[in-house]
């Protein structure tokens, strides 16, 4: 692949990641997404806890969690009438991973 077409390949990587990397490019949805990392990732934690962990209001966290989840970051799971929500990153992750690797390969000939 020459430089032109790996420019184009991160160019496409970008527009891919372009709604991942707003999501997380926020300070309020970074501080949720930590607190959901200290939790038990099978289990999750319910809104009330992050509410707890975070300081923020119920309204605020349960907005910022909507947007997470509509992203794919965040996933959930009903339990009867209880929403437990745990970091979901896997696909969402391939991305923002390609769009790494595909700028270190290129930086990697650039500077050889």
């Amino acid at each position: 692949m020459n430089k032109k077409e790996q420019i184009e390949t991160i160019q496409e990587d970008f527009k891919n990641a372009q709604s991942i990397l707003t999501a997380i490019g926020d300070e309020t949805r970074q501080i949720i997404l930590l607190v959901l990392m200290e939790s038990d990732c099978q289990i999750g934690m319910r809104v009330g806890e992050i509410t707890a962990k975070t300081h923020l209001s119920r309204p605020a966290v349960s907005h910022q969690l909507k947007i997470l989840k509509d992203i794919g970051i965040v996933g959930m799971r009903e339990e009867g009438t209880k929403n437990f929500y745990y970091i979901n990153v896997s696909a969402k992750l391939n991305i923002l991973k390609k769009l790494v690797i595909d700028i270190e390969h290129l930086m990697k000939e650039f500077y050889q």
